[in-house]
This record gives structure tokens, sequence and C-alpha cells, in this order.
């Protein structure tokens, strides 16, 4: 089969073919009457296989290594190619990240686009302070768009840059919540926790509380934790398992207990709350330090909830308990007393 003919047939242009002969990955090995070089079935078979090599992204010297060497095995260098794929990979949606966020800041001219690149390099560098200054000195006529804040907020490891972030991402109104909830779903748990504080702070953007609410069943505790005291606020009753576990686990157990005393003004949902603290005081489990966190927590609760439980824990066999339960027994009497006289 003559050249053109191959090139029709494989889809391999006559110049490839060319090439591949000059480097002598397939030279064909066949002639014709005329003295014209033909190809032979095996030289197209090889065509096909340096082509299937290509498509793995291979150089063509390491096809003709591939090829020639007999010792040259793939294992290596497949690990390598899978290697510098994903480092292209993430260098391609890093810079489809970036025109994403040129697009959604509607630019007017070449003007716009290079303060935005401007903006994602100062957001992007090393500097934590350079970082925070990006986002705090920034003039009120030129504000960061809400999806670059969007995604330095998830991408944020400093405490204080991030705080910097969220609260900026709250004064642009709802544009970031898209980008945030893409952040709920991603793999990399301290992605999802900032995505969770990041839509906390934003109470009136829409569908954030159902956001926040599927959270609560995130596999990461830590993202559980912070989920169960957003929506708690917020009034969603199916933070409440959380919440005990956290008065149990001393883990923002003093914020927690707020939010359950909070959440106790719901009739239905106090009797709920009241039932689950009383458990864990009972549970086996429960040490001193728990079951005063638990009594603490109590505390928070409508008075007409957890009195009588409140005055048994003043007798209880744990003296620490039984300290902390009498101190507010005698302090909620007072402020009864005080209430009436007034």
């Amino acid at each position: 089969m003559l050249i053109g003919e191959v090139a029709r047939r494989s889809g391999v242009s006559s110049r490839m073919l060319r090439h591949y002969d000059a480097l002598g990955l397939v030279r064909p090995t066949g002639r014709t009457t005329g003295g014209y070089r033909e190809y032979s079935p095996e030289d197209i078979r090889r065509i096909f296989h340096v082509e299937s090599l290509r498509s793995l992204g291979l150089s063509l010297k390491q096809i003709g290594r591939a090829l020639h060497d007999q010792a040259f095995t793939p294992s290596a260098l497949v690990s390598d190619l899978i290697r510098w794929t994903e480092d292209r990979m993430a260098r391609e949606r890093e810079l489809l990240e970036r025109l994403n966020a040129i697009d959604a800041s509607a630019p007017t001219g070449w003007q716009d686009v290079l303060r935005i690149v401007e903006l994602m390099q100062d957001l992007n560098s090393t500097s934590a302070a350079r970082r925070q200054q990006t986002v705090l000195a920034r003039p009120e006529n030129a504000p960061v768009p809400a999806e670059l804040l969007a995604r330095a907020v998830l991408t944020e490891s400093d405490p204080n840059v991030a705080g910097a972030l969220r609260w900026a991402l709250t004064r642009t109104g709802d544009d970031g919540v898209a980008t945030l909830a893409t952040g709920l779903r991603s793999a990399d748990a301290g992605i999802r926790r900032r995505a969770v504080l990041a839509i906390a702070a934003m109470p009136g953007a829409p569908g954030t509380t159902a956001m926040l609410t599927d959270a609560l069943g995130d596999p990461d505790t830590t993202v559980r934790r912070q989920a169960a005291l957003a929506v708690g606020r917020r009034g969603v009753t199916s933070a409440v398992p959380t919440l005990v576990g956290m008065v149990v686990d001393g883990v923002n157990d003093v914020e927690a207990a707020e939010v359950l005393g909070t959440l106790s003004h719901d009739p239905g949902c106090g009797e709920r709350i009241m039932t689950a603290l009383v458990d864990e005081l009972a549970a086996p489990t429960a040490d001193s330090a728990i079951r005063i966190r638990l009594t603490q927590a109590l505390v928070e609760l409508p008075m007409a909830t957890a009195k009588e439980t409140l005055r048994r824990l003043a007798n209880d066999h744990d003296p620490a308990v039984a300290l902390v339960a009498s101190a507010f027994v005698r302090v909620r009497s007072d402020e009864g007393r005080c209430n009436k006289q007034s």
C-alpha cells in the first residue's frame, strides 16, 4: 500500500508518515515494481501501535524506545505519565477558574481584565498580610468580585485572612453562594469546613439553610459541628443530636448549649432536648466533667423545663455536679423572686 492510501485509511498524514520514516519508527519494507516504497500489513500495524502510544502522551523518542528496546518496561514511564497528566490537568483547571472569574466580572475592556488578573495574583500571594490587605484595603468603588472571594475562601488556611475574606464575601450579596456550594461537595474536608463557615456567615442568602442542613450528615465531625451551630441558630431542630454531642465532648460546648437553649423555646423541641440531656447525664460513660457540662447546658433551657431536673441534680452523688446545680437553682430562684417583686 502506497503512502497516500495509508494516510487516507489510517488518518495519519503523509507528512507525519514521512516523519516516522525519517526517525526510523515506521519504515515501509516493500517496493513496487516502479521502485516506490510500499507499506506491508505489518508496517501498517506498527503505525497503529505508534498512534496508540502517542494517544497515551508518549513522545516519539519514548515510543521508539518502547518499540525497539525489549528492556524498556512500561511501569515507571506510565507512572510518570500519570503524574505529568495530573499536573497538566491541575494547571488547566486553574486556568479555567481564572477565565471563569474574569468572565463573571463582566469586563468592559482589557484594563478590567488586567485588574482581575492582578487581584488573582494578590489573593494567591505567599504573604498572608498581602492577601488580607487585598481584601481590607480595597476601595469601595473597586470591590473584589464575589467569584474570586468565594474561591479564595475555600483555599485560605490562615484564620485571620479567612475571616477577612468571609467578611468581604458577605458584602457582595449572594453571588458567591454557588461557588461555596461546590466546596461542600469537595473530597477535601478542609475545603468543606471553610465552605460551611462561609455559608453560615450568609444567613440571608437563599438556599444556604438547606445546604447547611445537608452538611449535618457530612462524614467529617468538624463540618457537622459547624453546620449544627449554624442551622441551630436558624431554628433547624435536626441539629439537636450534634449539639448535644458537642456538649458531651466539650467542643464549643458553651455555644452549643446556648443554641440548644434557643431551640428549646419550641415546646416540642424543648422536651426532646431535655430528654437527650438527661439521657446523657445517666450514661455510664459520663464522667464528672461531662455531667457538669450537661448541667450547665440545662441552665440554658427555660426554667419550667429544667427546674425539677436541676433540683434533683442539686442532691447528686457527685459533689461537683451537686454544687453546680445548687448554685444555678439558687440563682434561678433569686431571679424569680426579683421578677415577682418588680
